[in-house]
């Protein structure tokens, strides 16, 4: 069979979706020795060694770890410890080695999983993850509930947290509480943006100047360009330090409110005799000192500054990045409403698992064989049969591929959604096999014909998917849709649309070479 250009697309596509699904940074991931570590308790003597979430523990005590077994195996002399004892443990990872003594207590400090054959995350019913409850230091009625809500999930979606989701919880005693879920992590990563109400204050003195949210601050810088940047990262023997800054833009109140603090103070040599103080919670975290310019000026653009510290210079500034993106959610997002506790944290299994996965994949695979076998008896040609599955393979490996690329959490839906696009997709096949095998035309016609059906048939899916994602809920269209559906209606979208732009075309000019 001649290759043909729109041939070539899809297996470039399908080439980069297996690079994207089966090769990470560290090289070929089926390949790969050793345990993940999924997290590190952040008081324990392993973390202050330099252990942390997302390293490769090799070996332990010179012996291979491959498995869970060989981890839990490694570590069975600390189970025989009394309490107080100590033992000599020597772990190495990918990136260090820790030579120390540790007590029995390392056990739990650390969480291990095998290390997976594909850079596919699955979700919250497929993988497992946390649950946090959260209630509010007064009694919240439901739009109080609606509102602490609201804000919450604002504030996660500019920190970037993927499958994370929220639901009312009504207690037996009748207290409304705020239930959070997340995939394949624990809650207590997210303490400082869910647990704390993020207050942000500037104060000159006892005076404040701003708060945090869109009242008092109408920009937040947030890229290089604006100039949010990690600058002067100093090494010691301990730790590394680095700082960052970026620039708020205040509003016309807010600013006018400097000024008339400001203009009642004295100069101090080059500054005013009082500093710029930032409180979050009420907790001080920095101060700037004011220039004497700026005495009694109206000033609308403030730097924000501070800074991260970790083990190596790698660390401190992927420190320095999270804490920066922290202070920015605050600043943008405001305080949440209410002071928040919470209440419990525990870690979930997965409702499915991977044996649910297995299965799934396979009744797939078996769904695509039994459709090919009905093609070949249809129209008795089994390359045709082979091209059909060949092609609906293809478009999977592209949807998972591209959701791997975006870092899009698979779950129970999305699966769905693959199941209804590889439909989709074996429907517009059949489409393109029946136009090709109509005489009355020229191919080149008939082939037309076929894909202006199936573009038609993309553009009606693809209208009544869209509310679903949740992407048009500014205009409240799909807002209450988005959640449940989510998963199914973009994994729908990814698949009828790569299927439009690159498997049905290259289908069409396998259709057209089997029936010439």
């Amino acid at each position: 069979m001649k290759i043909t250009f729109k041939l070539w697309i899809l297996i470039i596509a399908v080439a980069l979706s297996l690079l994207s699904i089966f090769v990470s940074s560290s090289g070929i991931m089926v390949l790969q020795k050793g345990v993940t570590i999924t997290s590190v308790e952040q008081n324990s003597t392993i973390f202050e060694e330099g252990l942390r979430e997302g390293m490769i523990i090799l070996s332990i005590n010179g012996k291979e770890i491959e498995s869970i077994d060989d981890y839990a195996r490694s570590l069975d002399s600390l189970n025989n410890l009394k309490e107080g004892e100590i033992q000599k443990i020597t772990i190495v990872t990918k990136e260090i080695e820790i030579i120390s003594l540790f007590t029995r207590d390392l056990i739990k400090d650390i969480s291990v999983e095998e290390i997976s054959a594909t850079r596919i995350k699955t979700g919250l019913d497929l993988r497992g993850g946390a649950r946090a409850f959260i209630k509010a230091d007064v009694p919240l009625n439901e739009i109080q509930l609606d509102d602490l809500i609201a804000v919450s999930e604002q504030r996660l979606n500019i920190y970037g947290l993927s499958d994370v989701k929220f639901f009312k919880v009504k207690t037996s005693s009748g207290e409304n509480l705020m239930g959070i879920e997340i995939a394949g992590s624990s809650p207590e990563d997210l303490e400082e943006l869910i647990a704390k109400q993020g207050k942000f204050e500037a104060k000159i003195g006892n005076e404040t100047v701003f708060i945090g949210g869109d009242k008092d601050i109408t920009h937040v810088s947030k890229t290089a360009s604006e100039g949010a940047v990690i600058y002067d990262c100093k090494d010691s023997s301990s730790q590394s330090i680095c700082y960052f800054r970026f620039s708020i833009f205040l509003s016309e109140k807010a600013a006018k409110r400097h000024a008339d603090i400001t203009n009642e103070l004295t100069i101090n040599g080059s500054y005013l005799s009082k500093k710029l103080d930032f409180f979050i919670d009420e907790i001080s975290t920095s101060s700037l000192s004011i220039g004497e310019d700026l005495k009694g000026s109206v000033t609308t653009q403030i730097a924000i500054s501070g800074s991260g510290s970790g083990l190596t210079r790698n660390e401190a500034i992927e420190s320095a990045k999270l804490e920066m993106k922290k202070l920015q959610t605050i600043l943008i997002t405001g305080s949440l409403p209410f002071k928040l506790e919470i209440v419990k944290i525990d870690k979930i299994s997965p409702n499915l698992g991977e044996q649910f996965t297995k299965q799934i994949m396979i009744a797939g695979l078996f769904a695509i064989i039994a459709v090919s076998l009905l093609v070949f008896v249809r129209y008795k040609k089994i390359k045709v049969s082979l091209a059909l599955v060949t092609v609906s393979l293809s478009e999977v490996l592209i949807i998972l591929g591209v959701a791997t690329l975006v870092n899009w959490n698979l779950d129970l839906p999305s699966i769905a959604g693959i199941i209804a696009a590889i439909g989709t997709g074996i429907d517009s096949q059949l489409i393109i096999l029946d136009e090709a095998s109509d005489k009355h035309e020229s191919m080149a016609r008939r082939i037309k014909k076929a894909l202006f059906i199936i573009t038609t048939a993309f553009a009606t899916t693809f209208v009544a998917m869209v509310p679903l994602t949740g992407f048009l809920g500014f205009m409240g269209i799909g807002a209450t849709s988005a959640g449940l559906l989510k998963g199914f209606a973009i994994t729908t979208l990814i698949g009828i649309t790569t299927g439009v732009l690159i498997s049905r075309p290259a289908f069409a000019d396998i259709a057209k070479q089997l029936t010439e």
